[in-house]
Parts: C-alpha cells; sequence; structure tokens
C-alpha cells in the first residue's frame, strides 16, 4: 500500500515542513522580522482561522474536481508561502501563517481521500487513510531533526527556499497526474453548494464523529501546549530531557494511529470501529483525570504514552469512520473534519489556560477531563451499521 500512496505520502511530508521552519526558529526570524518572540509567534494564529475558514467554504467542493489537481492547488500554494516567509519581514510572516492554514487545509483532505480512491473495499481505503494521517504525526516528530542539518548550512531561509521548490515540483507532478481525470461528483449529478452540506448531514453518524474530532483535538493539543510547563514545575525537567518526553509523546501517537488503521483494515475484526472508538475515547478520559495527579516520573511517562496511543486511535476510527460511510462525499468530509480540527487545536489551548488560570493543574485536568467526556458520550451514540 505504501507502494502505491507514495506520491500522497510525500506531499504530506512535505506540508509539514514550512510550519516545522517557523516553529523552530522562532527566535531568530522574530529578530530579522524586527518584532518579539511573543508577538511573531502570535500569527501562528492566523493560520488555524485561514485553515477553518477555507476548509468550512472549500469543502463542497473538493469533489467536484479530480483529487490530484486539488491537491496541486495545495501544494502550490504552499509552495507560494514558504517563498513568502523567507522575505522575513511582518507582513511577509503574517502572510506566510495565513497561507499555509489555508494550503494545508486543502491538501490534506485532498491526499486523504485520493489515497482512500485508490481502493476499492471500504476496509482498504480506510486504511488507505489513514496510513496517509500516520504519515504526518511521524513526520511532526521527525521533521524538526532532519531539518536541524540543512538549517546549518543555509539557515531558516534556505530550509524555506528549499520547501518553496520541493512544493513547486510536487505542485506541477500532482497537476500532471492530474489531467483527464475526472472528479468524483460529476457535473452531471448537478448536486448545489448547498446541497453537499446536507448530503453531509444524512451521512449516518458523520455529525457525532465530526465533533468527536473536534474535541478530541481540543484536549490533546490543548493538553500538548502545557506539557512543557507541567513537566517543568511538577518534575523539574530541563529542556533537552523533556525533548524525550515530547519523542515518546510523538511516537506513541504514531504507532497508535498506524496500527488502528491496519487493524481496522483487516477484513473481519474482532472489534469493529464503533467499539474501538468509545474504547479509545475511553482510554483517553481515564489518562487525562490521572495524568496532572501522577506522583511519579515513570506513571507520568506512562500516561504520557497512553494519553497519545488512545487520542491516536480515535483519531483513525474518525477516519475510517468517515472515509467508509461517506463515498463520494469523502473529500468534502475529510475537509469539514479538518476544518473543525484546526478548530479544537485553538479551543484546547485556549480552555485549557482558562483552566490553568482559574484552577491551577487540577483545574486543567477537570476542563479536559470535561472535554473528553462529551465526546465519549457522542461516541456512544454511534451506532454500527445493519448487515
Amino acid at each position: 500500500m505504501a507502494r502505491r500512496l507514495w506520491p500522497f505520502l510525500l506531499a504530506s511530508t512535505v506540508s509539514l515542513i514550512p510550519f516545522t521552519v517557523f516553529g523552530m526558529y522562532l527566535v531568530p526570524i522574530s529578530e530579522a522580522a524586527g518584532g518579539s518572540v511573543a508577538e511573531i509567534g502570535g500569527l501562528r494564529g492566523l493560520g488555524g482561522l485561514a485553515a477553518l475558514a477555507v476548509g468550512v467554504v472549500l469543502a463542497p467542493l473538493m469533489d467536484r474536481a479530480p483529487r490530484e489537481l486539488v491537491a496541486a492547488g495545495g501544494l502550490a500554494l504552499l509552495g507560494v508561502s514558504a517563498a513568502l516567509g523567507a522575505v522575513g519581514n511582518v507582513f511577509a510572516l503574517a502572510a506566510f501563517c495565513l497561507l499555509i492554514g489555508a494550503s494545508t487545509s486543502i491538501l490534506a483532505p485532498s491526499i486523504g481521500a485520493a489515497a482512500a480512491d485508490r481502493f476499492r473495499s471500504p476496509a482498504a481505503a480506510g486504511r488507505a487513510a489513514t496510513l496517509v494521517s500516520a504519515t504526518t504525526s511521524a513526520m511532526a516528530m521527525l521533521a524538526a531533526p532532519v531539518l536541524a542539518g540543512p538549517g546549518l548550512i543555509w539557515g531558516w531561509r534556505g530550509n524555506l527556499m528549499a520547501a518553496a521548490a520541493i512544493s513547486l515540483v510536487l505542485a506541477a507532478a500532482f497537476f500532471w497526474r492530474g489531467r483527464g481525470r475526472k472528479a468524483p461528483i460529476t457535473n452531471r449529478e448537478r448536486m448545489s453548494y448547498l446541497a453537499t452540506y446536507r448530503e453531509l448531514g444524512r451521512i449516518p453518524g458523520a455529525l457525532p464523529l465530526l465533533a468527536i474530532a473536534m474535541l478530541r483535538t481540543a484536549a490533546f493539543m490543548g493538553y500538548l501546549a502545557y506539557l512543557a510547563a507541567f513537566y517543568d514545575e511538577k518534575f523539574d525537567l530541563a529542556p533537552g530531557w523533556f525533548a524525550l518526553v515530547w519523542s515518546l509523546s510523538g511516537a506513541s501517537f504514531f504507532l497508535g494511529n498506524l496500527l488502528s488503521g491496519r487493524y481496522l483494515a483487516t477484513d473481519r475484526p474482532w472489534i469493529t470501529p464503533e467499539r474501538l472508538l468509545v474504547g479509545g475515547i475511553t482510554v483517553a478520559l481515564l489518562a487525562v483525570s490521572a495524568f496532572y495527579f501522577s506522583p511519579t516520573l515513570p506513571l507520568t511517562l506512562l500516561l504520557t504514552a497512553l494519553m497519545g496511543a488512545s487520542h491516536a486511535t480515535v483519531a483513525a476510527c474518525v477516519t475510517t469512520l468517515l472515509v467508509r460511510r461517506s463515498g463520494d462525499l469523502r473529500g468534502s468530509a475529510l475537509s469539514v473534519n479538518a476544518a473543525g480540527m484546526s478548530l479544537g487545536t485553538f479551543l484546547g489551548a485556549a480552555i485549557g489556560g482558562l483552566g490553568l488560570g482559574l484552577g491551577g493543574y487540577p483545574g486543567t485536568a477537570i476542563t479536559f477531563a470535561g472535554i473528553t467526556l462529551v465526546a465519549v458520550l457522542l461516541a456512544l451514540r454511534i451506532t454500527e451499521p445493519r448487515p
């Protein structure tokens, strides 16, 4: 499957490079732009807003053009944004963040849906989509070490220009592959823009699944936003040692996503995706409830790994179920899902900060446990389809 899908896996890898460079080199980028780290770092919020807006607006249109052409547009926008970021002033960086958010909201659902389209059976289609997301999560962990070496030679601007060049070359390749291909929804079907949303609403379990994805992302990304501060305060863990904790979290998420997607692709799994979804989100609820009260470092590390694996399992189940149930509308469904997760990323950090300010880390635990509990209740509403 990986051999058949390698162009899509490569595109998912490249999509993470520009924002990774921005995070790695935030201090020198801020100095070049003449702003503080807080001011320049805050521009990342523009990317989330752009991803949410573009994802919602374009979702009904994602299935009306060949997948490769949509991906080519996302890659071209990614390349332009990376080149703008290399300029280095405040206005260029603001445009960079906006366009990165917009491009990823186009690219991620299009390559996930294109990968799923390569296989006819629902199980294999779901597995293909989760393989793309697993690759993305793996590169989120590996991108920084990979970029560190070239950065020593040509700096952060060189990394961004290299990302721009690779993205534009890939865009041309995807455009070439997409010429002459048919859209999943043809013009003869004459489905209106609003009718697409109505059809998405009629997909069994689609609305609860999209809500679970948003809530899960809010809980997990909010937890990650304050993870370094928690380890520093409770265990006096230096940044160098915390890098190992971050790698543990990333590795557990990658393996959880990869193995769950592979298991769900089997012909007759003894646990259905619906039941595995409930189990995964329940484990995530128990883990986050215990994490902030853990008395020892080894137990806290175990809960960190459990958080990553359980949330990855839930993400794989949501992707698999959306792909299986949405048919030709899977591109639109994945686009709305990506937009909801972008919203969840920023809601999680904000709500977690509110809980931390009002009640310290116990308040944060209550906040994230409450969000996850709502996701558990929604997961219980998703029924298995009749044979």
